[in-house]
């Protein structure tokens, strides 16, 4: 969570565990009519899947029941996704308006993102959390939502004058847009309407074609791969790589934007679709380099097409047994809605298997458990998953290839992980080592939060003592270790770890866009040194890298529980010509200091400067 100048930390989520009875907690008429053939099997009990042919009402009564349980239900378990076939949903003089809370995915079912099109409006709005829900607006906790392949027709017909200014889109980390086509009206990233202060601090759109967009008060974000039609506001840290439209960067820091013409490395996540037979498919969107604007200019976005029949469709309650056993025989997976209870590691070993999960399935370890775990081959593919440490501690959560079997990725085909998130406390108590660890060489991380929770429903939430207790019981040392060479990663979100928060060992390195806010609750200065420095750096590339870059990374402190702590830089790189950082900024939060940016250069971010970012556009210095 995003701690922003004069909110106060939220306490504990209010509603917990709520359990859907509306027609929402099945799947459509036309999903489950009859026996199902080859290609069309039932996708779990939280999938809901539209037709057009349905009335506009019964779809909006479905959506809103659902929104109105989730709207609140930040630590719960629930899970949703809710797919439209291809055609039209919603008229001007009948638009459907979706709001879009936690734990919720909103996606078309066409091949590409013009076969589904909602005249409506799609949003997310501040969340109230004071004063019986009419102060204290934010939206630094709306997390965990996904919307993505259809278009969009702006139509605010029935709502009040300021929110038919926009379609509204306020939202946080482990957020994502991809594949979107949006016209009628303007795309805002923060919510206006409500009261203050309105704070937002996302996020992530990728190969999308959007209108004029409000950044508004988000505090930084990554657009790639995509066509805008204009961009107003940057606050702290703006990245665009591969956008058409995009802003130019040649002020920065006056404004704050990072832009590259082109993104050097991409792969789309896969999606699911519906074939003219009626059969599902994913596809699986072909590796781009260099690549400007989006995929599905042409129509089909370039890739290949696996049918529905050869995933293993998984539920929460399958024996991880025989998920493995699905996959040695060459299955692909995709996981249904919900939360699964991981003993024994899910074990990829196959080149090529493709793990997708809908409505933010959720894999949570159970006694020291790794919950995923990739083999050293290429082409995997993980996406859309959200990782849970558990009570006792787990070695790591997400581990790609081993320490010692480096060098089988290749630059053609690279493992992929898309929307991977990862938590470390929060809904339960929770214990790691290292959240993600990458040991192959090529591979590619498109948008991850690697979140050690700085709140959440377990007791450990308010005040100088519990967050000693805290300190002492969510623990995770180390949040994203990169030990490959040739990674990339595009929005790379890593926050609260109580050693380094991400550790790049390997070379030929390369990330776009890195966000990280230091943890709140370290007791004393004792508690946050590493040997004789004062703290550790919130990105950190190893002593012998020989070649790395960033582009757009900011650090951030908000030492709550003891406002003295010191942190000596936040970022710590070796002074090597190959090294690169190109746009990096630190920020104080009211409490705490950061002395330097990177390595003993640059001001001090502490309490002379809240909310005034100290940056240095390149380092070396020129």
């Amino acid at each position: 969570m995003r701690q922003s100048l004069g909110v106060r930390r939220l306490g504990r989520a209010l509603t917990v565990g709520l359990v859907l009875t509306t027609a929402a907690s099945t799947t459509s008429a036309a999903a489950v009519a009859g026996p199902p053939r080859p290609g069309t099997q039932s996708l779990g009990p939280r999938v809901t899947v539209f037709d057009p042919s349905m009335p506009v009402s019964e779809i909006q009564a479905t959506l809103d029941a659902t929104y109105a349980r989730q709207v609140g239900n930040e630590m719960g378990t629930d899970r949703y996704a809710f797919l439209f076939k291809p055609g039209s949903y919603g008229t001007p003089e009948q638009p459907l308006q979706i709001k879009v809370g936690y734990y919720t995915e909103i996606a078309g079912l066409g091949a590409a993102p013009t076969d589904v099109r909602i005249t409506g409006k799609i949003e997310a709005y501040n969340r109230c959390l004071q004063d019986n829900g009419t102060s204290n607006c934010i939206a630094l906790v709306n997390f965990w939502r996904t919307l993505s392949n259809l278009s969009l027709t702006v139509n605010a017909a029935g709502q009040d004058g300021c929110r038919s200014s926009a379609n509204f889109w306020a939202v946080s980390q482990a957020v994502s847009m991809r594949r979107l086509n949006i016209d009628g009206g303007g795309l805002s990233l923060m919510d206006y309407c409500t009261a203050g202060p309105q704070y937002a601090s996302g996020g992530f759109i990728a190969d999308s074609r959007l209108p004029a967009t409000t950044n508004g008060s988000q505090q930084q974000w990554l657009t790639r791969n995509s066509e805008v039609a204009g961009w107003s506001n940057a606050v702290w840290n703006q990245v665009f790589a591969g956008v058409v439209g995009a802003p130019d960067d040649a002020t920065f820091p006056d404004p704050p934007y990072t832009t590259l013409d082109t993104n050097p490395l991409s792969r789309e996540k896969p999606y699911l679709f519906v074939d003219g037979t009626g059969r599902y498919q994913v596809r699986v969107p072909a590796v781009r380099r260099d690549s400007r604007g989006i995929s599905w200019g042409d129509g089909l976005t370039p890739g290949r097409t696996i049918g529905l029949d050869d995933f293993y469709v998984a539920k929460p309650s399958d024996p991880v047994r025989v998920i493995n056993a699905q996959l040695a025989r060459g299955k692909h997976l995709l996981l249904t809605p919900g939360v699964y209870d991981i003993a024994r590691s899910i074990e990829v070993k196959r080149a090529n298997t493709v793990v997708l999960g809908l409505g933010h399935a959720t894999l949570t370890a159970v006694d020291g458990a790794v919950p995923l775990d990739v083999a050293d081959v290429p082409g995997v593919i993980v996406a859309g998953v959200t990782i849970d440490a558990g009570l006792r501690e787990s070695p790591v959560l997400l581990r790609v290839g081993s320490k010692h079997g480096r060098g089988h990725g290749t630059p053609a085909n690279p493992t992929t992980l898309s929307d991977v998130y990862f938590r470390v406390g929060g809904p339960h108590i929770g214990r790691t080592t290292i959240a993600l660890e990458v040991n192959s060489d090529h591979v590619l991380i498109d948008h991850t939060w690697v979140w050690r929770g700085d709140h959440g429903v377990e007791g450990f939430t308010e005040g100088v003592n519990g967050d000693t207790d805290r300190w002492r019981t969510n623990t995770g040392r180390y949040g994203a270790v990169i030990n490959g060479d040739h990674v990339t990663a595009t929005g790379l979100f890593v926050e609260h770890f109580q050693r380094y928060n991400t550790v790049w060992n390997g070379d030929d390195g390369t990330t776009i866009l890195y966000q990280n806010e230091l943890p709140y609750d370290p007791p004393t200065q004792a508690d946050w040194r590493n040997g004789d420095v004062a703290g550790w750096a919130g990105y950190k590339v190893g002593d012998h890298v020989r070649r790395h870059t960033l582009h757009g990374g900011g650090v951030y402190v908000f030492n709550q529980n003891n406002p003295s702590i010191h942190t000596e830089n936040g970022f710590e790189v070796p002074r090597r010509p190959g090294v690169r950082l190109h746009h990096i900024m630190t920020v104080n939060l009211s409490a705490g200091t950061i002395d330097h940016v990177v390595n003993g250069v640059g001001e001090a971010a502490d309490m002379t400067r809240v909310g005034a970012p100290v940056y240095l556009a390149e380092y070396p210095l020129p």
